[in-house]
């Protein structure tokens, strides 16, 4: 009796343990998605209703044969007062860790940016397991190229091109900045062809790899950017939130220390009590977002260095007048 009694109780410790453990890997697993991809993101496009007030340009593809691969086509959103005066030019590259996210699901971000008076480029770029890294930044150099040869057809001045990008998309628009050989591949300079680079949110330092993903994409050679930091860089103003625990504030502030050490110019924005999306969609004007000062600090920024920012043209639905950005 007391011998059945002991194997029913290890058995009882062996189950729990056993529980323990498919709970734990299961609490691991939603860790690692979240942190991949972030909390479920709402439609942020849902509330846009028609453009009327913009003129949209959509599916351009930005190298030769790529009409039949939508990851290297553009999109394009422009006040239509851009056709009576050229406005300065924001590239928008979307997150997604490399492995997700589209330019489709950034509509509201083009058109929020667009309402603001600039002309907003929103690219896509080739993805994990299609491509590794460094191939989603050499795509995102060859969409900054096409944008300097071919924006002034749109409103756009090539001559006032701001790279901007969200989460893994300002790691890419980053390493265009900071890592001259990318764009120089292109026939371009980053000092002297790009006016500044804004990173929303972004993750900068990928070492030590972690995860199945994380080892896949960056396992071909990969050397942390803040290496090839010289400061012989456009200006960069990092936006961040001390409570986004997916993008750690820690690493725009080093990458700006690393900058600003070298002699380049860099500047990091702390906006306490954001989540991982919230500097993004405060600058694209989305329905959910965050009451923060990021459009006024940035059209500050862009002031401070050459750009001429745009007066915020009028709602075409509203009638409005347009009223310049403070």
């Amino acid at each position: 009796m007391l011998q059945r009694l002991g194997r029913t109780k290890l058995l009882m410790i062996a189950g729990a343990a056993i529980l323990a453990v498919a709970l734990a890997t299961v609490l691991v697993g939603l860790f690692v998605f979240r942190t991949i991809y972030g909390a479920p993101q709402p439609d942020r496009n849902a509330p846009l209703g028609p453009l009327d007030d913009l003129t949209v340009s959509e599916n351009i593809a930005y190298i030769p044969d790529a009409e039949t691969n939508p990851r290297q086509q553009l999109d394009i959103y422009a006040p239509q007062l851009a056709e009576r005066e050229t406005r300065p030019v924001i590239v928008f590259f979307h997150g997604g860790a490399w492995v997700g996210g589209s330019r489709q699901q950034f509509r509201w971000m083009g058109a929020g940016l667009a309402r603001q008076g600039y002309v907003a480029v929103v690219p896509n770029y080739r993805l994990y397991p299609e491509v590794k890294w460094p191939e989603f930044v050499r795509d995102s150099a060859s969409a900054v190229r096409w944008v300097k040869d071919n924006i002034a057809d749109y409103g756009g001045d090539p001559d006032q091109l701001v790279l901007m990008g969200h989460s893994s998309g300002a790691f890419n628009v980053l390493s265009l900045a900071v890592e001259p050989q990318w764009l120089a591949a292109e026939g371009m300079d980053p000092v002297r062809d790009i006016k500044a680079v804004i990173g929303l949110s972004g993750v900068y330092n990928m070492l030590p790899l972690t995860g199945d993903n994380e080892n896949a994409i960056f396992a071909n050679g990969y050397v942390e950017m803040i290496n090839n930091v010289t400061g012989n860089s456009p200006p960069v103003l990092f936006p961040v939130s001390p409570a986004d625990w997916i993008a750690k504030s820690s690493d725009p502030e080093m990458m700006a220390a690393k900058i600003t050490a070298q002699g380049g110019i860099a500047e990091v924005i702390s906006y306490p009590g954001l989540d991982h999306s919230g500097t993004v969609t405060a600058m694209g004007d989305a329905f959910d977002a965050p009451d923060i000062p990021i459009q006024q600090d940035v059209a500050r920024f862009l002031k401070e260095h050459g750009v001429t920012v745009p007066s915020r043209p009028a709602a075409a639905s509203t009638g409005g007048e347009a009223a310049p950005q403070s």
